[in-house]
């Protein structure tokens, strides 16, 4: 068993998280996840309204007895989101821990921090985690260039980022972005990590809720299977490379190109519809990392979490072999 001071912090098992992740982080999910010893977390603007994450939770809960948190992440939006109703019903539901994402979670940090809700903040790169931590955040995640989704503008991978950022943060730094197996958490955990944040890894996995045919285009994948999209527009996110993906960046490299010309491809909705609900893998852009090229197979969670922590035990009751 590996312990840090997250699975003392957090009351698991093992120093893993799935994060939160829109249209999969839902109970059949996260309920795995804890049930094998990690922290998973529902996502919350995945269920439509307020009254459907409390639902949500419930279920959960239907399923598991363990720890498991809330992803609530803070973006722009054309049509405004109740975030104020999302965070009642987070903290009404009795949720002790949330991963927040997007923009700075300062507004919300009160309201959690007096219901006791512990609050992990997901950050691209130090400047923005210290920003955070200074806010009142109980830990970071910081997310290496080679995460799926968006990875900021500065294209820092983990290797740098996660030790740059232990260096100079008091709180404690989960590291997220390049990371599905036990070789992973070894080398996060000597670069002073408390523990792994894992998305792409757990898509691939038999209760992940997305067709079949996603979970067999990442084992094919290989890790020079994604693409990054909407630079010109300096919101930079690697999603899986085809031939939709491709094409939103052949319309963004033109000159006079608008995000207007590209929304139709890049809808959100289209990809988990066609893509992650129907397995149409060329009918819209979704969403994994560089990761895809240390995933050989689909799995149950709880063997895929197992088998991590085997593996880095393994890893880390050799390494003072070599020591001379």
């Amino acid at each position: 068993m590996i312990r840090t001071t997250f699975t003392e912090q957090f009351g698991v098992e093992h120093p893993i998280l799935c994060g939160g992740m829109t249209g999969l982080g839902t109970a059949e999910l996260i309920s795995a996840v804890a049930n094998a010893g990690a922290l998973g977390f529902l996502t919350a603007l995945t269920q439509p309204t307020p009254e459907a994450l409390s639902k949500e939770i419930a279920r959960t809960r239907e399923l598991t007895d363990k720890p498991f948190g809330v992803n609530l992440t803070i973006l722009p939006t054309i049509d405004p989101v109740p975030y104020d109703e999302y965070r009642a019903a987070i903290i009404e539901s009795g949720i002790t821990v949330v991963e927040t994402a997007g923009s700075s979670p300062e507004p919300h940090l009160p309201d959690f921090h007096a219901a006791n809700v512990k609050v992990i903040h997901k950050a691209t790169s130090v400047r923005h985690a210290l920003s955070a931590e200074r806010k009142g955040v109980d830990a970071i995640s910081i997310d290496g260039f080679e995460c799926a989704g968006h990875p900021g503008e500065d294209d820092v991978p983990g290797l740098i980022l996660i030790p740059a950022a232990v260096r100079q943060l008091r709180i404690p730094v989960i590291a997220s972005g390049g990371i599905a197996n036990g070789q992973g958490l070894a080398a996060a955990l000597a670069l002073g990590a408390v523990a792994v944040n894992m998305g792409t890894r757990f898509m691939a996995t038999a209760e992940a809720p997305i067709h079949q045919n996603v979970k067999d285009q990442i084992v094919a994948n290989d890790e020079r299977s994604t693409v990054l999209v909407f630079r010109k527009f300096h919101n930079t996110a690697r999603v899986v490379r085809n031939s939709v993906s491709e094409r939103i960046v052949e319309i963004s490299e033109r000159e006079d190109a608008t995000f207007d010309d590209i929304a139709a491809l890049a809808s959100g909705a289209r990809g988990r519809t066609n893509v992650l609900a129907e397995g149409n893998m060329e009918d819209g852009m979704w969403w994994a990392g560089q990761t895809q090229g240390l995933i050989h197979d689909v799995a149950p969670v709880k063997d895929v979490i197992d088998t991590v922590i085997a593996d880095a035990e393994e890893i880390i009751g050799r390494l003072p072999s070599l020591v001379v």
